[in-house]
C-alpha cells in the first residue's frame, strides 16, 4: 500500500508541473485495480503532490523563484518590431486589459481570490492552473495559497476515489 502511494504522490506531482496524463484517470485506475488502499489517503497523498507541483508556478508568478535562463531570456529578450507581432498585441489588449483589471480587484478584495481559488481546487473551474498563477500574481499569502489548495483538492480527490465503491453499492445485484 505505501508503495502505490508513493507512486500516486509523484504521478500528482508530474501531473501538476506538465498535465499530459488526467490525474482524475490515475486516481479511478488505482481505486479500481487496488481496493486496499483507502480512498481518503489516496485523496491526502494527490492533494499533497498536486499542491507541491503547483507550488512552482505559484512561486515563479510571485517572483520568489527564477525561471532557467533559456526560458527567461527567450520570454524577455528584445525583439525586432514586426507587422504580425502588432497585430498580435492589438488583438490581446483586450486580454491584457481583463487580467490587469482582474489582479486589481484581487489587490483590493484578497479574500475574493481566496475563495475563488479554494472553488478551483475543489471543482477545476476556473482552471486550477490558472488560479495558481493568479494567487501568484496578486501574492496571495503562501498560508493561504497551500491551506485551500490541500484541502479543496483533499476534498476533490477523496470524493473521487471514493466514487467507485459508492457507485458499486448502487448496482450490487
Amino acid at each position: 500500500m505505501f508503495g502505490w502511494l508513493c507512486v500516486t504522490f509523484g504521478v500528482a506531482f508530474g501531473s501538476a508541473l506538465l498535465p499530459l496524463m488526467s490525474i482524475e484517470v490515475f486516481v479511478l485506475g488505482l481505486v479500481t485495480s487496488e481496493p486496499g488502499v483507502h480512498w481518503l489517503a489516496i485523496g491526502a497523498v494527490v492533494a499533497l503532490g498536486q499542491v507541491a507541483g503547483k507550488l512552482i508556478y505559484y512561486l515563479a508568478a510571485r517572483g520568489t523563484i527564477r525561471l532557467p535562463a533559456f526560458l527567461h531570456d527567450r520570454l524577455h529578450r528584445q525583439r525586432p518590431p514586426s507587422e504580425r507581432k502588432e497585430r498580435w498585441r492589438l488583438r490581446t489588449k483586450r486580454l491584457r486589459m481583463l487580467v490587469d483589471s482582474l489582479r486589481e480587484r484581487c489587490h483590493r478584495h484578497p479574500h475574493w481570490m481566496t475563495g475563488t481559488y479554494g472553488l478551483s481546487s475543489i471543482l477545476g473551474l476556473p482552471p486550477f492552473m490558472a488560479t495558481t498563477v493568479l494567487a501568484g500574481l496578486v501574492r496571495m499569502s503562501v498560508s493561504t495559497f497551500l491551506a485551500a489548495g490541500l484541502l479543496g483538492r483533499c476534498i476533490r480527490f477523496s470524493a473521487l476515489a471514493a466514487s467507485p465503491a459508492l457507485f458499486a453499492g448502487w448496482f450490487h445485484v
